[in-house]
Protein backbone atom coordinates (compact mmCIF):
# COMPACT_ATOMS: atom_id res chain seq x y z
CA UNK A 1 0.00 0.00 0.00
CA UNK A 2 1.87 3.51 -0.96
CA UNK A 3 1.47 6.17 1.55
CA UNK A 4 1.55 9.96 0.78
CA UNK A 5 3.02 12.45 3.62
CA UNK A 6 2.90 15.70 3.56
CA UNK A 7 5.37 18.07 5.78
CA UNK A 8 4.72 20.91 7.61
CA UNK A 9 6.33 23.07 5.19
CA UNK A 10 3.79 21.91 2.10
CA UNK A 11 1.11 22.09 4.30
CA UNK A 12 1.89 25.83 5.25
CA UNK A 13 2.65 26.28 1.36
CA UNK A 14 -1.08 24.91 0.69
CA UNK A 15 -2.52 27.14 2.97
CA UNK A 16 -0.94 30.29 1.83
CA UNK A 17 -2.12 29.24 -1.62
CA UNK A 18 -5.57 28.47 -0.21
CA UNK A 19 -5.72 32.46 1.83
CA UNK A 20 -4.55 33.93 -1.74
CA UNK A 21 -7.27 32.17 -3.77
CA UNK A 22 -10.12 33.05 -1.34
CA UNK A 23 -9.25 36.49 -1.78
CA UNK A 24 -9.23 36.47 -5.59
CA UNK A 25 -13.13 34.86 -4.73
CA UNK A 26 -14.86 33.30 -2.56
CA UNK A 27 -14.90 29.59 -2.99
CA UNK A 28 -11.71 29.69 -4.90
CA UNK A 29 -9.42 28.93 -2.33
CA UNK A 30 -11.61 25.50 -1.49
CA UNK A 31 -11.06 24.77 -5.05
CA UNK A 32 -7.85 25.72 -5.04
CA UNK A 33 -7.26 22.62 -2.58
CA UNK A 34 -9.23 20.30 -4.53
CA UNK A 35 -7.60 20.55 -7.02
CA UNK A 36 -3.89 20.43 -5.47
CA UNK A 37 -4.96 17.13 -3.14
CA UNK A 38 -5.87 15.38 -6.41
CA UNK A 39 -2.83 16.25 -7.90
CA UNK A 40 -1.12 14.94 -5.02
CA UNK A 41 -3.63 11.94 -4.59
CA UNK A 42 -2.62 11.15 -8.44
CA UNK A 43 1.41 9.99 -6.62
CA UNK A 44 -0.28 6.85 -6.14
CA UNK A 45 -0.56 5.67 -9.44
CA UNK A 46 2.07 7.96 -10.92
CA UNK A 47 5.21 8.77 -8.43
CA UNK A 48 8.30 8.39 -9.78
CA UNK A 49 7.07 9.16 -13.65
CA UNK A 50 7.64 12.86 -13.04
CA UNK A 51 10.64 15.01 -13.90
CA UNK A 52 13.65 15.46 -10.93
CA UNK A 53 14.35 19.50 -10.73
CA UNK A 54 16.39 20.47 -8.24
CA UNK A 55 16.76 16.83 -6.98
CA UNK A 56 13.24 16.50 -6.49
CA UNK A 57 10.18 14.68 -8.70
CA UNK A 58 7.79 17.81 -9.74
CA UNK A 59 4.30 17.81 -10.86
CA UNK A 60 2.60 20.26 -12.41
CA UNK A 61 -1.08 21.68 -11.37
CA UNK A 62 -3.28 21.15 -13.90
CA UNK A 63 -5.68 24.57 -12.95
CA UNK A 64 -3.29 26.46 -10.94
CA UNK A 65 0.49 27.72 -11.37
CA UNK A 66 1.64 25.15 -8.70
CA UNK A 67 4.30 22.62 -8.73
CA UNK A 68 4.47 19.43 -5.99
CA UNK A 69 7.46 18.70 -5.07
CA UNK A 70 8.18 15.48 -3.80
CA UNK A 71 10.70 12.45 -2.61
CA UNK A 72 10.19 8.49 -2.27
CA UNK A 73 11.55 7.76 1.04
CA UNK A 74 10.99 4.09 0.35
CA UNK A 75 8.78 2.01 -2.10
CA UNK A 76 5.71 2.91 -0.35
CA UNK A 77 6.44 6.03 0.81
CA UNK A 78 5.76 9.23 -0.89
CA UNK A 79 6.85 12.47 1.27
CA UNK A 80 5.86 16.03 -0.50
CA UNK A 81 8.15 18.63 0.53
CA UNK A 82 6.87 21.38 -1.34
CA UNK A 83 3.98 23.16 -3.16
CA UNK A 84 5.17 26.20 -4.65
CA UNK A 85 3.95 29.11 -6.80
CA UNK A 86 5.84 28.79 -10.29
CA UNK A 87 5.55 32.06 -10.90
CA UNK A 88 8.31 33.21 -8.65
CA UNK A 89 12.15 32.89 -9.91
CA UNK A 90 13.51 29.84 -10.30
CA UNK A 91 16.54 30.68 -7.61
CA UNK A 92 13.80 31.67 -5.24
CA UNK A 93 12.18 28.01 -5.63
CA UNK A 94 15.85 26.34 -5.61
CA UNK A 95 16.43 28.24 -2.17
CA UNK A 96 12.52 27.61 -0.84
CA UNK A 97 13.59 23.49 -1.46
CA UNK A 98 17.19 23.58 0.36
Amino acid sequence: MIRIRLLESALEDLDRGRRFYERQGEGLGTYFLDSLFAEIDSLILYRKLHRKVFGYHRILAKRFPYAVYYRMDSEDLVLVYRVLDMRQAPEKTRRDLS
